[in-house]
C-alpha cells in the first residue's frame, strides 16, 4: 500500500469513527420486564430490529439434528389466521420484512419496518412468535430444501471442511453436530417435535432485543410488550457442557473432485471476556485480518500458494477459536501448510511496532465500517448484548484496542499460537503429503 492509500484510508476511518461516536445506547425495559438496547435515528423513517432467544441448534435433541434450524424457517410459513402467501402478502403490503434463523447458541430473528407501518409490522412479529401454524405442506417443502441444501453443500469443498472442522474439534459435544442436520434426522422430524422445539425455545426469559431508527423509547416498549408479551416467561434452560480443548496435533484430509483445496486450520482461543480479548483482536488482524497481514503477503503475495488466507476469532457461548483460512491447489497444499505454520511461530516473537500501530489504527476505525444501515447497527447492538458488554463499549472501543502493547501481542501469540493444540482439515484433491486421509 502506498503512502497516499495509507493516509486515504486513514483519513477515512477517521471520519466514519466519528458515526460511531455520535451513537447513544438507551436502556429499555417494558412492564413486562423485557429489556432491550435502542439508538433512535429520526433521519429516515425506518425502524430495524434485531432479537434472540438462548436456545440453537446445539440444543438438538439426540437424532434429530436440524430441528432447531427447521423449526425457525418455519416461523413466518404462516401464522394465525394467515396461511403462508396471506402472510407473506402481508410482509409485502406493509414493505415489512420480517426473517428467523438458527445459530448454535440462538434462535435469531429481524425485523425491518417503516415507521407508518409500526402496528403492522410489530403485529406480524407477534403472529410469528405466538402463533405459528407449522401447516404439513410447509413443513414438508422446508424439509426438502433443507436436505437438498445438504446435499450441495457436500459438493462444495470449503462447506465441508467447514463441518470436519466442528465435527473434528467438538466430537462428543453439541456443537459437533451439524446444525442444519443428517438427511435421516430431517427425515425423521415430525411436526409435533416442531411445535415442541417452538416452545421451548420462544419464550421471554433470555430474550435479547436491540432496535434501531425512527422509534421513541415508550412506542418501543409497548410495542415489544405487544410482540413478546404473550409468550411464556420460562424456566431457566440447563446449560451446554463444557469443552475440552484439543492438546494433540490432528490433520483431517478428505477427498473430493475439485481443482482447489480448501484449507482449515483451528487453534483453541480465548474467551469474550478474557482480559487479553482486545490484544487477541490485534494478534489476528497482524496474522490475516487483511492484505497487509503477513499470512496475505507471504502466501499470496510472495509466493501465489493461494488466491486468499485470512484468519479471524470466533466465539461461541462454550467455545472460542482461531481460524485460519485459505484456498490452494492441490500440489501446493503442503507448501502453504508449510508457510502458515513458519508465520505463526515467528509472530510467537512478536510484532513490529509498524504492524501494531496500523492495526490499532485500522480496527479502531473499521468499525464504523459496518455502521451502513440501521439494520446494520441494531445486529451490532444485539451482537455486544450476546457477548454481555456494557451499552458503553462503542465509546471505549478504540482505546482498548489502542491500549494494545508489543508485549500484550506477543504475550497472547505465545498462548495462543500452539502446533500442539493445532487442528487442520484439508477438502479436494491434495497430495499424501498434505496428510493421512481419515473421516472425522
Amino acid at each position: 500500500m502506498t503512502l497516499l492509500r495509507w493516509l486515504a484510508l486513514v483519513l477515512g476511518l477517521a471520519l466514519l469513527a466519528s458515526r460511531a461516536e455520535a451513537i447513544e445506547v438507551k436502556e429499555v425495559t417494558t412492564p413486562l420486564g423485557i429489556k432491550a438496547w435502542l439508538v433512535e435515528d429520526r433521519s429516515t423513517p425506518v425502524v430495524a430490529l434485531s432479537f434472540s432467544f438462548p436456545s440453537g441448534s446445539a440444543g438438538d435433541p439426540e437424532n434429530r439434528t436440524g430441528l432447531t434450524s427447521l423449526t425457525a424457517s418455519l416461523l413466518t410459513d404462516g401464522a394465525g389466521t394467515l396461511d403462508a402467501q396471506a402472510f407473506k402478502r402481508r410482509q409485502e403490503d406493509a414493505s415489512v420484512s420480517l426473517g428467523f434463523g438458527a445459530s448454535l447458541d440462538h434462535v435469531g430473528g429481524s425485523l425491518r419496518l417503516l415507521s407508518a407501518h409500526r402496528d403492522e409490522a410489530f403485529e406480524l412479529l407477534r403472529l410469528a412468535v405466538s402463533e405459528p401454524r407449522f401447516d404439513p405442506e410447509r413443513i414438508e417443502q422446508r424439509r426438502s430444501q433443507m436436505i437438498v441444501g445438504l446435499s450441495q453443500a457436500d459438493q462444495r469443498p470449503a462447506a465441508v471442511a467447514q463441518r470436519t472442522l466442528m465435527a473434528t474439534l467438538f466430537a462428543g459435544h453439541p456443537y459437533g453436530a451439524n446444525p442444519l442436520g443428517t438427511k435421516e434426522d430431517l427425515q425423521a422430524v415430525t411436526a409435533e417435535q416442531i411445535r415442541e422445539r417452538a416452545a421451548s425455545v420462544l419464550t421471554r426469559n433470555g430474550l435479547i432485543v436491540a432496535a434501531v431508527g425512527d422509534i421513541d423509547a415508550a412506542e418501543l416498549s409497548r410495542q415489544l410488550d405487544r410482540a413478546f408479551g404473550g409468550l411464556p416467561a420460562g424456566a431457566v434452560r440447563a446449560d451446554l457442557p463444557g469443552w475440552t480443548s484439543p492438546s494433540r496435533p490432528r490433520t483431517v484430509t478428505l477427498e473430493r473432485a475439485a481443482p482447489q483445496s480448501a484449507v482449515l486450520i483451528a487453534l483453541p482461543a480465548i474467551p469474550r471476556d478474557d482480559p487479553d480479548w482486545h490484544a487477541a483482536v490485534v494478534l489476528a488482524h497482524i496474522l490475516g485480518g487483511g492484505q497487509q497481514s503477513r499470512l496475505f503477503t507471504e502466501v499470496r503475495e510472495k509466493r501465489g500458494l493461494a488466491y486468499s488466507v485470512s484468519a479471524s476469532l470466533r466465539t461461541q457461548r462454550k467455545a472460542s477459536l482461531l481460524v485460519i483460512s485459505t484456498g490452494s491447489a492441490g500440489e501446493k497444499v503442503p507448501d502453504t501448510l508449510r508457510v502458515i505454520k513458519s508465520e505463526l511461530v515467528r509472530l510467537r516473537e512478536g510484532a513490529t511496532e509498524q504492524e501494531l500501530a496500523e492495526a490499532r489504527t485500522y480496527l479502531s476505525g473499521s468499525l464504523a465500517l459496518l455502521l451502513d444501515s440501521s439494520g446494520s447497527v441494531a445486529n451490532l447492538l444485539h451482537g455486544l448484548q450476546v457477548d454481555r458488554q456494557p451499552p458503553d463499549y462503542l465509546d471505549r472501543r478504540a482505546a482498548l484496542i489502542g491500549a494494545v502493547k508489543a508485549e500484550d501481542v506477543r504475550r497472547v501469540a505465545r498462548r495462543l499460537l500452539r502446533e500442539e493444540a493445532m487442528t487442520t482439515v484439508v477438502v479436494g484433491k491434495p497430495p499424501a503429503a498434505a496428510g493421512p486421509a481419515a473421516e472425522p
